[in-house]
């Protein structure tokens, strides 16, 4: 797991997430192919890790805050299967930040091989009232930090 960001010259570069995902039996079919809701999992996974990476515990903001993430809306592409035992690398990267959401753009790769891509938005809701809510300032800013201007 690392997070990457190498500025360029005329603009800084987003910030890269990348965690590392074996496919184990449990991900496949009866084929040994990674059956396709599995790359939603993976992704989940890697969202919720990188926040745990930058320090923001999820259970904490539900907790105290009665906040949590919701996907809203998703794109998927599948361009090749991974299989069991497979090492691979979910690459995730903030491609948008609104006041009460933000999107990534999610690679699942094996090697240099693109498997599967997504781009994910996610809604900041009050879990109790059951309502979008502005994401928390200094969580804000910190995901501010980790995209494109």
């Amino acid at each position: 797991m690392h997070i990457t960001s190498a500025p360029a010259a005329d603009q800084p570069a987003p910030a890269v997430f990348r965690w590392p995902v074996r496919v184990y039996y449990e991900d496949t079919d009866a084929g040994g192919v990674v059956y396709y809701a599995n790359y939603l999992r993976f992704c989940e996974r890697a969202r919720t890790e990188w926040l745990r990476a930058l320090g923001v515990a999820q259970q904490r903001l539900l907790s105290e805050q009665g906040i949590g993430f919701v996907v809203r809306a998703m794109e998927a592409d599948y361009f090749v299967s991974a299989r069991l035992d497979d090492e691979l690398q979910v690459v995730s990267t903030i491609v948008g930040l609104r006041r009460a959401s933000l999107a990534f753009r999610q690679e699942v790769v094996r090697g240099d091989e693109r498997l599967f891509a997504a781009t994910i938005r996610v809604a900041c809701v009050d879990l109790r009232r059951q309502k979008p809510v502005s994401i928390p300032s200094s969580l804000h800013d910190l995901l501010k930090a980790q995209t494109p201007v």
